[in-house]
């Protein structure tokens, strides 16, 4: 998850959000091929290069023999939707009411682990949940590709192969180690795995077995999971007891000075500017240092942002990655979701919003398979063609235009359809709270 290792890991949680699903951009991994020469001959390379890397060759060749590539990952490479998906539109579904209510029921389930954990690393169990909801809907959706393959491609082909390489090889350790079974060590096309999505560097260096059964178990263990990222968050500087920001008013025609995290000034210095809470009354005491960030640019909410907004940002390095997981924490300890002015006419769906979608286009025969609220080609594709027959532009955009057309056309409710959205949604998890 860190840092260095979510710059790449994620089309996969959002996609099932914004459009596509983790089980991931596209869709099943193709039937594994006769490797290529060159990839055969680059796996070679790899192996002789083992030892460096704390493996002998002939552990490296058992681990990676008849291993393809796999070239959609080299796909999703530059599809990252928290780079390429409006943030009204990535939040929309991130930060919905059924996460919150899933998460809330997560922390019941697991109040005893989260208590242990926020006393042993300083981490508050709302930021340390809103993580596991954001990164894997809380255990369900983990990815399903071998990460073995998809880092072996990423190894050889596109951009960033020597990051990637130092992520195969600590892939093969974590094997030899024996913390994950090799039939479970399956994640994202980029590499990350496990119920909070760390990349494997980043498990060598943070992971913990906080149950103490000699396994760092991120994948069937929530406790482990959860653990081990707020072991990473207070790694990264968790300052305890403090917020990550608040949405904040500015006063009429005010342009500030400088905008982003980066760009602090202390909370003295926007008092003096005339900024106020979202409601209008006074900023936070104190005089923390803190910068003024605009997601989606003058237009749109405005936000204070102090230090551990940074911190989770490290997790991920993306302004609406990190918003995600501040604004779901809050909404997880209580406080109302924010009234939140995104400068558009048409506001993002929901993931139940996107199910309703899915299933009125069902009603009218387009062949999408379940209604599952993973916006992918097929529903796309369906809703082009429906924007089309009414004359309005075809974007294919699963936004509340879409709806409402639908349901104009397919007036009344609609029966629910099966996939992941239509289950039953009790945290998972392979092991229960200890």
């Amino acid at each position: 998850m860190p840092a260095a290792r979510l710059r790449f890991r994620a089309a996969l949680l959002m996609l099932t959000w914004m459009g596509g699903g983790l089980s991931l951009v596209c869709g099943q991994t193709p039937a594994p091929a006769a490797a290529a020469p060159a990839f055969a001959r680059c796996l070679q390379d790899l192996a002789a290069q083992a030892p460096q890397h704390g493996l002998s060759v002939d552990d490296f060749r058992r681990r990676t023999e008849g291993l393809t590539s796999d070239a959609t990952v080299l796909a999703a490479l530059d599809q990252q939707p928290e780079f390429t998906t409006p943030v009204w539109d990535y939040l929309s579904g991130l930060v919905d009411a059924e996460r919150v209510a899933d998460g809330r029921a997560a922390m019941r389930q697991w109040q005893g682990p989260l208590a242990t954990i926020a006393q042993r690393y300083g981490v508050d169990p709302d930021t340390v949940v809103a993580v596991w909801g954001v990164e894997s809907n809380y255990g369900r959706q983990r990815g399903n590709r071998p990460l073995l393959r998809s880092l072996a491609t990423l190894s050889c082909e596109g951009r960033r192969q020597d990051f990637f390489r130092g992520e195969l090889y600590a892939s093969v350790r974590i094997l030899q180690h024996g913390d994950i079974a090799p039939e479970q060590l399956n994640g994202s096309w980029a590499g990350a795995f496990g119920q909070t999505q760390f990349m494997p560097t980043t498990f060598e260096r943070v992971a913990v077995d906080f149950d103490g059964d000699g396994r760092r178990d991120l994948v069937g263990n929530a406790a482990d999971a959860l653990a081990s990222t707020a072991h990473y968050l207070a790694l990264a500087g968790w300052q305890q007891g403090e917020s990550w920001g608040l949405p904040v008013r500015l006063p009429p025609g005010y342009r500030p000075p400088a905008t982003g995290r980066r760009e602090t000034r202390h909370l003295s210095y926007w008092r003096q500017q005339g900024l106020k809470a979202l409601d209008g009354s006074a900023l936070p005491g104190g005089d923390r240092p803190a910068g003024l960030i605009q997601p989606a640019g003058p237009q749109g909410p405005n936000f204070l942002v102090f230090h551990n907004f940074n911190v989770i940002y490290s997790y991920n390095a993306s302004i609406s990655y990190t918003l995600a997981i501040a604004l779901l924490s809050d909404q997880l300890r209580g406080d109302p979701a924010p009234r939140l002015n995104w400068p558009t006419d048409d506001p993002g769906t929901s993931r139940a919003e996107r199910r309703e979608i899915q299933q009125r286009l069902l009603a009218l025969g387009y062949p999408l398979g379940p209604a599952d609220g993973m916006v992918g080609d097929k529903t796309r594709e369906a809703i082009q063609a429906e924007q089309r027959k009414h004359g309005l532009p075809a974007d294919g955009r699963a936004g509340q235009r879409t709806l409402q057309l639908l349901r104009s056309v397919v007036p009344g409710a609609v029966p629910a359809a099966g996939g992941e959205g239509a289950t039953a949604r009790s945290p998972a998890s392979a092991a229960g709270p200890k």
